[in-house]
């Protein structure tokens, strides 16, 4: 919830024109609210359905035994995101093809938005959870980290619920929100990002601090029975 908080202020400089471009349907102000929250809890219902998906992936890896790794390299790769410019990132072998479904979802995006419905904004919403961003890959590693489809899911689901108030104040303000203003919240979101990468760290370094960074190897344990055989 804290991570969706204070990150949504990247939400303003990425999402911005979005959410100030939707087609809601503006006969009172109350059916223009609807339409946003619509929106909004669609995006929060893509990432709760991803939380399952890589909280799935994150069991796995505690099966095997490597829940410190997994934690430690989670984080590592999110210091690394930090201070690799996005143009090495883009020159990985392959990464041409993760933007082909991202450009198909976009074209389908684009398609609702010629529509004024509630069912166009909350697919809107959905496809728009699907979208590249930093911010939601920190939190699918937090949901990761958790190592369990239900936990991962309600991380996923809190985080986007922590986006809401700055997403609603964003799209009720219009364009009373200036592009400077955004761009400046954009750039303190990296100190979040930074926070929750060394979070992540201190998980798995088994330092035996309650809630920071708790013995895994004692809770694994008992939660796993093949860490009883």
């Amino acid at each position: 919830l804290t991570l969706g908080f204070l990150g949504s202020l990247h939400c303003v400089g990425m999402c911005g024109p979005i959410a100030l471009a939707l087609p809601v349907v503006n006969n009172n102000r109350l059916s223009r609210v609807a339409g946003i929250v619509i929106y909004n809890l669609g995006r929060v219902a893509t990432y709760s359905v991803l939380g399952i998906i890589f909280g799935l992936l994150g069991r796995s890896f505690i099966i095997a035994g490597y829940q410190q790794a997994l934690s430690i390299t989670l984080g590592v790769l999110i210091l690394a995101a930090l201070v690799i410019p996005d143009r090495f990132l883009k020159r990985i072998p392959g990464s041409n093809r993760f933007y082909q479904p991202i450009a198909r979802i976009k074209t389908a995006m684009a398609g609702m938005f010629k529509t004024r419905s509630y069912a166009g904004l909350l697919t809107i919403g959905l496809l728009n959870g699907l979208l590249p961003c930093g911010l939601v890959y920190t939190a699918i590693a937090g949901s990761i980290a958790m190592a369990d489809p239900i936990k991962g899911s309600l991380f996923m689901m809190f985080f986007g619920l922590g986006t809401l108030p700055t997403m609603l104040g964003l799209t009720l303000a219009g364009q009373k929100i200036s592009m400077e203003l955004r761009n400046s919240f954009r750039k303190a979101v990296p100190v979040f990002v930074f926070f929750m990468a060394v979070m992540l760290i201190l998980r798995g370094l088994n330092l035996g601090i309650p809630y920071v960074s708790p013995e895994l190897s004692k809770t694994d344990c008992t939660k796993h029975s093949c860490c009883r055989k």
